[in-house]
């Protein structure tokens, strides 16, 4: 099982006021991964689970410092390692920014909510909600805005360079009119360059070519440098081997053969290369047997493989190539 499968055993097995108290504490994208892998995870036998609890337990036991005065202790680091000036806007980002409530709830909203909220505002300030987003959410409501809107939100997020108090102002009325009460939102810098590509590795096979075209009739040059940034499921070839295993270990076999469909050579190669022999036997067996699939379904699965290696290029598991340093 998957780290999110084990985590979902452990909450079903918790009981519903326990398992409840424990997501009160998780982001609004763990909840809803959780919530999935909760669904998923029914036939276990006991043995499973009771090897689950084992490992859980053994992670418990084992003492830990950590957490205790973290924020002073990364504030201290990143000023030592960066300097004041350099450091202050970083810690502003990483500390500050978990205050930031009235942005913190859009991540709990649909994705055609929020672009109905935000649908009649200036594209500055819809580029600034979009910057705060998750890539996958701001995609998400990206595709529920009207076309028009599109370039020109993603031309703003692109050349986003912090948020001017104007602007800040703007964003606590947008919230303070969906949102009982006032937002203190302090001042970050979002967007940019490779928010702006994250966002378009999201969006449907075509849209993003579409997008991109139209960013590069404005700005040539900013259409070149986002499109450098995005990392497409041909890139995968140029991983490392430790990073293609580290991959491997968490996809589905049935859903990266579906996603092999069509692709290019040379990831073919780099996935069987990195594994067993017999495994990659029975992978191109199974792609055979299954006969023709739809590109949409493929595209699908393509996405959802790339979202994963996303996630571990986040979380410092792995590190991405050359074309994906936005997301390391």
């Amino acid at each position: 099982m998957s780290g999110v499968q084990r985590a979902a055993v452990v909450l079903l097995s918790l009981g519903e006021q326990q398992a409840a108290e424990v997501l009160k504490h998780m982001s609004a994208k763990e909840v809803q991964k959780l919530g999935l892998a909760m669904t998923s995870v029914g036939g276990i036998s006991r043995d499973a689970v009771s090897r689950v609890f084992d490992d859980f337990v053994e992670v418990l036991a084992q003492p830990s410092g950590l957490g205790s005065g973290a924020d002073d202790y990364v504030r201290a680091v990143l000023v030592q390692a960066l300097g004041e000036d350099r450091a202050s806007g970083l810690i502003d980002r990483i500390l500050m920014g978990r205050n930031t409530s009235g942005l913190d709830s859009l991540k709990w909203m649909e994705p055609r909510a929020i672009a109905e909220l935000v649908r009649n505002e200036h594209p500055q300030i819809i580029a600034i909600v979009m910057a705060h987003l998750d890539s996958d959410h701001a995609a998400e409501v990206l595709k529920c805005l009207a076309d028009r809107v599109r370039v020109d939100v993603l031309l703003r997020l692109a050349t986003l360079d912090g948020i001017p108090p104007h602007a800040l102002n703007e964003l606590n009325d947008v919230m303070a009119r969906q949102f009982a009460g006032s937002q203190n939102i302090k001042s970050s810098s979002v967007g940019g360059v490779k928010v702006a590509a994250n966002i378009l590795n999201f969006m449907d096979s075509g849209q993003d070519e579409t997008l991109l075209a139209a960013i590069a009739e404005v700005d040539d040059a900013l259409g070149n440098s986002i499109r450098d940034l995005m990392f497409v499921f041909d890139n995968l070839a140029d991983l490392d081997d430790r990073a293609m295993q580290a991959v491997l270990r968490d996809v589905a076999s049935d859903r990266l053969g579906l996603a092999l469909r069509g692709a290019d050579a040379r990831v073919k190669d780099k996935i069987t290369g990195n594994m067993s022999q017999r495994a990659a036997e029975i992978l191109l067996e199974d792609m055979e047997a299954r006969g023709p699939v739809r590109l949409a379904e493929v595209e699908a699965a393509q996405k959802e493989i790339l979202a994963h290696v996303r996630k571990m290029a986040d979380s410092g598991e792995i590190t991405l190539a050359a074309k994906a340093e936005a997301f390391v």
